[in-house]
């Protein structure tokens, strides 16, 4: 018995340094459905967007097909109360620096330096206390809480064509700690009960 809750106390510990991993990862899905208002592009995308904690770097990997017209900005909004209201751009404005532009389908992938003012939209720094810091902490908190969104804009849909929410994904190894703490938990509860 003090053994496994020696290995229980143990796997806990792991799980909580694995919370405070330095790299977080969200995943994105681009629908003209989740646009506000939604629209009936066939067009679809996906992202993985990494913000890693230690360097404040945040890399964006989009790939995106079947625009019905043709791109001319993507960034990232937030903070959006509810996924179905629009948010201030927070991310470089009018686009994302180096994102294609002029074309139906493509791939982008950039690693922009939170520290710096030029990877906001100032007013997105001047709406979160006039600094990078409260930018990069109102990014931070909205992305984590669900109301950061990437979309796609085109000549077809000036306000935005395709869209989605920034999904946080757990790592593996985060979900593999988990499990071994519900397991611990679960003999522990079978070996106290009678």
């Amino acid at each position: 018995m003090k053994r496994l809750l020696v290995s229980l106390l143990a796997s806990l510990s792991l799980l909580s340094s694995a919370a405070d991993a330095a790299i977080i990862h969200f995943e994105v899905a681009l629908f003209g459905t989740n646009e506000n208002p939604p629209n009936a592009s066939p067009a679809t995308g996906i992202a993985a967007i990494d913000l890693d904690t230690d360097t404040r770097s945040l890399t964006i990997d989009v790939n995106f097909s079947g625009l019905l017209g043709t791109t001319t900005a993507s960034h990232i909004h937030c903070c959006a109360a509810t996924p179905a209201v629009n948010a201030p751009v927070a991310t470089q404005v009018p686009t994302f620096s180096g994102f294609p532009l002029g074309v139906t389908s493509g791939s982008y992938l950039h690693t922009f330096d939170m520290t710096v003012a030029s990877s906001y939209n100032p007013s997105f720094i001047t709406a979160n206390g006039g600094t990078v810091d409260g930018a990069y902490a109102a990014l931070l908190s909205g992305m984590l809480d669900g109301q950061a969104y990437l979309n796609i804009h085109s000549s077809q849909f000036a306000g935005g064509e395709i869209r989605g929410t920034l999904t946080q994904v757990p790592e593996p190894a985060m979900l593999e700690l988990i499990g071994l703490a519900l397991v611990g938990l679960g003999a522990l509860r079978r070996r106290s009960t009678p």
